[in-house]
């Protein structure tokens, strides 16, 4: 049986492609998050207004309320799926061929500058658009990495070929489109300030690369919790050492709530040990009466987020 991991995609028989969200799987359903549909002329990326109108109306199988998470996600039975898009094997197939166009091209000496500065890439993937041979002109290269020592690597390289200008940081049109992507409940210039210090994001002859961590750490995903209703809390970050996994994981020295978890990128490594954050999100308590807050209930997270309110990074 296949493993399907977040930032796979799977497609199935009416030609959509899902983004695989977790690889834990309930009733032989891959949970995931409807982001393209296959067309006479290639791929249309969907929105998440438009992946759930086109679920609701045409495909209403693909609509699954997960017990365990206590919410609505999109999940695939293994029955549908017609091909299994794997970020590993597409980033070797990419280095390996003549590039199809000026994004692979980058993708290939991107990889080359990152192996000449001692990162391995054989724990490294493409996910996003590129993934499914959909990317266009405009399009981001999205890298996944496997292992925590080599993203921690590739992010002390990112920062010093920015420094040697072999790489450039975001310019105002990149952040002002990344920014605009994500839609997120922070100013632009709060944005900016927590993004610049992360280092998981830079640009190749004008075009953004983005790298991010998955790793095969098991967590406790599988407890189950209910959703309490939105809430804003301060409180210390006591431990960021899961700050860029996905989810992002932080530590807290709150009276009631013990941990917050993103599931959006966004908020990836936004803070560090020590600082203080304002953090509002989807309230959830475990059968054991544990309490956490989350952040990235859907795709965009809106009126969701994490700022540092107070830094020594500052």
């Amino acid at each position: 049986m296949d493993s399907y991991y977040p930032k796979d995609f799977v497609e199935t028989t009416e030609g959509l492609i899902f983004a695989v969200v977790t690889e834990d799987q309930e009733d032989q359903r891959i949970l995931s998050s409807l982001r393209y549909q296959r067309t006479a002329n290639g791929y249309k990326k969907l929105s998440t207004d438009e992946a759930e109108t086109l679920l609701q109306n045409s495909h209403p199988q693909y609509r699954y309320y997960s017990s365990i998470r206590d919410v609505w996600l999109h999940g695939v039975h293994q029955d549908r799926i017609v091909y299994h898009h794997q970020p590993r094997l597409r980033l070797q197939e990419i280095l390996q061929t003549e590039p199809n166009d000026q994004i692979e091209a980058k993708l290939q000496r991107l990889i080359k500058q990152l192996k000449q500065h001692g990162l391995e890439a054989g724990e490294i993937g493409v996910t996003g658009s590129m993934l499914i041979g959909a990317q266009k002109k405009s399009s981001d290269i999205d890298l996944v990495f496997y292992q925590r020592k080599a993203f921690f690597t590739a992010r002390e390289i990112i920062k010093t070929l920015i420094s040697t200008q072999q790489l450039q940081p975001l310019d105002e049109t990149l952040w002002q489109d990344a920014y605009a992507r994500r839609g997120c409940a922070l100013s632009y210039d709060e944005y900016c300030w927590h993004e610049n210090r992360k280092y998981n994001k830079a640009a190749i002859e004008h075009t953004k690369f983005d790298i991010s961590l998955l790793t095969p750490d098991r967590w406790q995903d599988l407890i189950r919790y209910r959703k309490q209703g939105r809430f804003n809390i301060k409180a210390n970050i006591v431990n960021d050492r899961h700050r860029f996994d996905y989810p992002a994981r932080y530590t807290l020295n709150h009276p009631a709530v013990k941990e917050a978890v993103s599931y959006t990128a966004t908020y990836a490594g936004q803070a560090i040990q020590g600082e203080q954050v304002e953090i509002q999100g989807q309230l959830e308590v475990s059968i054991a009466g544990h309490l956490r807050i989350v952040i990235g209930t859907n795709r965009e997270a809106s009126h969701e987020y994490i700022k540092t309110v107070s830094s020594q990074h500052h």
